[in-house]
């Protein structure tokens, strides 16, 4: 049976002046968006697009994760708590943010990137898919370093013992997660876009990857204490992440009937 190793949680201190290992892990995955970004940038495999394009995209995509990661959490995990504390609700640096209202921020704000560059939604979404996995499996690490969001009790062999959670030894989730979200999605996603894809497939297979591969990995990890299990004995997580799945679906079959369509008939060919 392993322990978790209890890191500190702060990286570097200078003073008052601390550095969470959480917030670097946010740091690596800004880096591995424009690292990525621009490689597929150069790569021309969606046209009209250049490396510096992606640094602008980056701050409009950093407003969106923190302003609709937090707003999501108060209100998808929170909503009555935050009503009766809404002084707490800007203090991220206490925790709290929420994958699915951050999703919904970075839609927003790549939607004002679109229109300031004139170009269509779904293009860019289309380019920011394959670029985001990485960043949330770095996410994950943080989660892992801090020892939080753990597993629920089982007796595999490389179940781990979290403290703060107990005695009783758990799945480590956040591991799982990165797998699942971090590496699994990333390869699928980065594999699929090597080719030119008919508008919004790209798009569709992330949420489609995204809320498939956090559905399962929420049977491992123990509900929030405050939600418990929810309907059907589903948990927050999984309930997020259905709408996705099914928006998934839609938006790749939407895409590729619209190729479809566009592809001219032979008789088209012929005149």
């Amino acid at each position: 049976m392993l322990v978790h190793p209890q890191f500190d949680p702060i990286a570097i201190q200078i003073g008052p002046v601390a550095v969470r290992w959480y917030g670097i892990m946010y740091l690596v995955g800004f880096a591995l968006f424009v690292t990525l970004g621009k490689l597929r940038a150069r790569q021309n495999l969606l046209t009209g697009w250049h490396p510096r394009d992606v640094d602008d995209m980056l701050w409009f995509g950093i407003f969106g994760v923190i302003l609709g990661g937090r707003l999501g959490y108060v209100l998808f995990y929170k909503p009555f708590y935050y009503l009766a504390h809404p002084a707490e609700i800007i203090q991220v640096w206490a925790g709290g943010m929420s994958f699915h209202g951050g999703f919904i921020g970075v839609l927003i704000a790549l939607w004002l990137f679109a229109r300031r560059r004139h170009k269509p939604w779904l293009a860019v979404t289309d380019f920011v898919a394959p670029l985001i996995p990485l960043g949330l499996g770095a996410g994950r690490i943080g989660n892992f370093i801090n020892g939080e969001l753990w597993g629920r009790v089982t007796d595999v062999p490389w179940a781990m013992v979290f403290p703060p959670a107990g005695p009783l030894p758990r799945h480590p989730s956040q591991l799982y997660e990165f797998l699942l979200e971090g590496v699994v999605l990333f390869l699928l996603l980065w594999t699929y876009t090597e080719r030119r894809r008919p508008l919004g497939a790209a798009s569709g297979l992330f949420l489609l990857g995204y809320g498939a591969c956090r559905f399962v990995a929420e049977y491992a990890r123990e509900p929030d204490n405050f939600l418990g299990y929810l309907a059907f004995g589903f948990t927050m997580g999984q309930w997020l992440s259905m709408p996705m799945i099914a928006a998934g679906v839609m938006m790749m079959m939407w895409a590729y009937r619209r190729a479809g369509k566009a592809q001219p008939t032979v008789i088209d060919r012929l005149k």
